[in-house]
């Protein structure tokens, strides 16, 4: 088939990589100057693959795709040419004494929504200390082992330099108007395909009513701090999450704000999370701030994912903060409903209750 892409982030990578080393013939349409320009939101995350911690802002159907997506990471990252770090061996909440309280509430929420096998497993100090010695300040933890991290900006790298190795053809300072059956309309002129996908994020507007949410991460240089898995800080105001990379990085983040400002990361921010995460790592007092970065998660208005299929189109929008966890899956349900001819109500049966519409319908 005669694929065109519209949209070269996280959803429009993996595509284009499944689809070229499939043997199709995949077309690919981005606004952003060049294949390393950290536009898409896919580059701003810090890639923890966390369907438990999720489900206290997230649904049934985000936890089943972010199941699915955690046995499909292994395999995409084993077909991909370069090396991308990927580890699952869980996460960790964490909470200081004074905000127990509020932790337990959202420890219990996760129990009472997450399957007995996956809900979060209490920690006494000492198991805590032996798991990540470097938590020093907390003295609450749980532990949820079905966990894992994703480092965001290798795959990124490596998805595209994989599609482009099989064939795909990527078009850079090439935005999208108009996505439609079989046609996408760019400042060129309108180009012809047997299917069109259309991951455009934000892009999409105004053929959906996708909204920006502002987050900010920081990396931070920590050499000889030993940190194997992503921690989470019950916070009463926010959740500040830790998670270690390959070279002495550890990325900090958190924010979640109502705002499409692209500008540098706020003064607030800064204050806030790295005094969060120092609170959790007093090793980090000599860590060096090494990188900061913003951007916008594209959301619907109920922040649910949408997928959205007819004959020679299908639109996939609305991952909101859950991108790196559910991509796979969608994809994988995407690429199955293209080739078999599935129809929306299966794949609306198979997903458990996500939103898959049939038409240009936006609930």
């Amino acid at each position: 088939m005669k694929i065109g892409i519209a949209g070269a982030g996280l959803l429009g990578r993996l595509l284009a990589f499944e689809l070229a080393r499939a043997g199709h013939e995949v077309d690919v349409f981005d606004p952003a100057p060049g294949i390393d320009a950290h536009v898409a939101a896919g580059w701003t995350a810090a890639g923890m693959l966390s369907p438990v911690a999720e489900l206290e802002c997230a649904g049934e159907a985000v936890f089943a795709l972010g199941l699915r997506s955690l046995a499909l990471w292994p395999r995409v990252v084993a077909a991909l040419d370069a090396p991308v770090e990927l580890r699952q061996d869980g996460s960790l909440l964490l909470a200081h004494r004074a905000d127990e309280g509020a932790a337990r509430r959202v420890v219990g929420l996760l129990a009472a929504k997450a399957p007995a096998a996956h809900a979060p497993e209490a920690l006494a100090t000492t198991a805590l200390r032996e798991l990540e010695p470097a938590v020093q300040g907390p003295t609450l933890a749980w532990l949820l082992p079905c966990e894992g991290r994703i480092h965001t900006v290798q795959a990124m790298a490596a998805l595209a330099a994989g599609a482009l190795a099989r064939g795909a053809r990527f078009h850079w300072g090439t935005p999208v108007a108009l996505a439609e059956p079989g046609e996408l309309r760019t400042p060129q002129g309108t180009e012809h395909f047997d299917w069109v996908f259309d991951v455009r994020g934000t892009g999409a507007r105004p053929q959906l009513p996708v909204r920006g949410v502002r987050g900010e991460i920081f990396w931070l240089h920590a050499p000889g701090l030993e940190l194997q898995r992503p921690l989470r800080l019950l916070h009463p105001r926010h959740r500040v999450y830790l998670v270690p990379r390959q070279d002495d990085i550890v990325v900090v983040g958190a924010s979640e704000i109502e705002s499409e400002d692209r500008s540098q990361v706020s003064l607030r921010s800064t204050v806030e999370l790295l005094a969060a995460a120092h609170s959790v790592i007093p090793e980090l007092a000599e860590a060096r701030i090494v990188h900061s970065e913003s951007n916008l998660r594209p959301a619907l208005p109920d922040n649910l994912p949408l997928v959205e299929r007819q004959a020679g189109l299908t639109r996939i929008n609305g991952l909101f903060r859950h991108g790196w966890l559910i991509a796979p899956a969608l994809v994988e349900d995407a690429l199955l409903g293209c080739h078999a001819g599935l129809d929306p109500a299966s794949m609306l049966a198979r997903q458990g209750g996500l939103r898959v519409e049939p038409a240009m319908t936006v609930r």
